[in-house]
């Protein structure tokens, strides 16, 4: 399917949701997958797909970190999340008359990127330098976390979570100590796996390790210990991701400025040793073949679910909004005083993709004792949403960004 569509001017994720609707109860009804009474499957379906995509995109990370380059995305994943919550509620409680706990749910559920459904505009390799595919990806690693407080906090309002009666237990523990603590957990585990494994080949580099399944270990053993000490288990997978190649990138030497690096090229006639193994580069490839497969097996899912009457004007009109409006503004709060270009900024502003984040989330509250009532209008609302992103994202990704590469490049 990838080689199929890869010559195409559409994302993939359009030939999939379209065989999901073909089949679904949008026009043969073969099948239908029902999201409120499957919405456990769904939830652990949804969770590994983030996942894997997390650790791909953090091990994509180029090296060395830097303050100047990571700031904007640290900013579109707190401010502007921020700032898409607060105005999808806004929205949702005087159009929709939902309950302020529901509108906050809402907000937290569709405000996230997806680092599933963004592949086109995500960094290809970890050596891939060019901003905008940098901005896009390091903030969809990140704000599938950070959307978690106010997910939290929705729950909160509605009776479901404990925020304490001033909101303090939700600003200690929601907010600062499950994301701190996960940082923290993903950085330090992701350094001493980097490390374990550099020591363990040896000075040569020249044992061979199960590059994929030491990834998959990372990812299981971080995810497990966050949930056991209610930190951010999203946060501490991608930042493991990133910590990992960072550090065998600097064992390695081959971070500019590293002690470890060669100051002298090779000689004529002088033998060239391969460069070193590295865990983070060597698991890509697998988990970029597993993250395929999610995706095409959820967005089929996503067919699956949607019937006709489902694009009510309601839902769509909101979807608009969120686009239109919400994507946009809150890019621009997020950006001020970036230095970047305008187009840059319109391009970002553009390209927040919903899918597989939005969906977990969904079924996260579902399972979590989301009224039933709400649990529907929720889910016709967030299928749409994703559904009208995959559709308008995909079919403009291409040749939005061939126009502004063309633009790039010096005449």
């Amino acid at each position: 399917m990838a080689l199929t569509t890869s010559r195409l001017k559409v994302s993939s994720a359009i030939i999939y949701l379209a065989v999901g609707l073909l089949v679904g109860p949008t026009v043969l009804n073969v099948f239908h997958f029902n999201p409120l009474k499957q919405s456990a499957l769904l939830e652990v379906l949804t969770e590994v797909a983030v996942l894997i995509s997390l650790f791909s995109a953090g091990v994509k990370m180029p090296a060395p970190l830097s303050f100047k380059r990571w700031r904007t995305p640290v900013l579109l994943a707190t401010v502007s999340m921020t700032a898409s919550v607060a105005m999808v509620a806004a929205f949702a409680y005087y159009l929709f008359d939902l309950p302020l706990g529901a509108c906050i749910l809402l907000g937290a559920i569709v405000a996230p990127t997806d680092p599933v459904l963004a592949t086109d505009v995500q960094i290809r390799h970890p050596g891939d330098h060019d901003q905008l595919r940098f901005t896009l990806t390091c903030e969809a690693g990140m704000n599938d976390g950070s959307a978690f407080p106010f997910v939290m906090l929705g729950m909160g309002l509605l009776g479901l979570h404990e925020v304490g009666e001033t909101g303090l237990r939700w600003v200690m523990f929601d907010v600062l100590w499950a994301t701190l603590a996960g940082i923290a957990v993903g950085v330090l585990c992701g350094t001493l796996l980097a490390r374990l494994t550099w020591k363990i080949r040896g000075e040569q580099q020249g044992r061979e390790l199960m590059d994929d399944f030491l990834g998959l270990g990372l990812i299981g053993v971080v995810y497990g210990i966050s949930v056991l000490i209610d930190a951010w288990g999203f946060l501490a997978v991608f930042f493991a991701a990133v910590a990992l190649h960072q550090t065998e990138l600097k064992l390695a030497g081959r971070v500019k400025g590293s002690p470890a690096a060669p100051d002298t090229p090779a000689t004529e006639g002088e033998t060239v040793a391969e460069p070193p193994a590295l865990v983070s580069e060597g698991s890509l490839v697998f988990k970029e073949h597993l993250e395929r497969l999610s995706e095409v097996l959820l967005i089929l899912l996503v067919g699956g679910m949607l019937f006709v009457d489902s694009w009510s004007w309601r839902a769509v009109g909101f979807a608009v909004f969120l686009f239109a409006v919400v994507r946009p503004v809150s890019v621009l709060l997020g950006m001020l005083g970036s230095g970047a270009s305008w187009r840059m900024r319109g391009l970002i502003g553009w390209f927040g993709v919903r899918g597989i984040g939005s969906l977990y989330y969904l079924m996260y509250v579902i399972q979590h004792g989301l009224p039933e009532a709400l649990s529907l209008q929720l889910i016709q609302l967030t299928l749409v949403v994703v559904t009208l992103s995959i559709v308008v994202h995909g079919a403009s990704v291409k040749p939005l960004l061939n126009i502004f590469w063309r633009r790039q490049r010096p005449h």
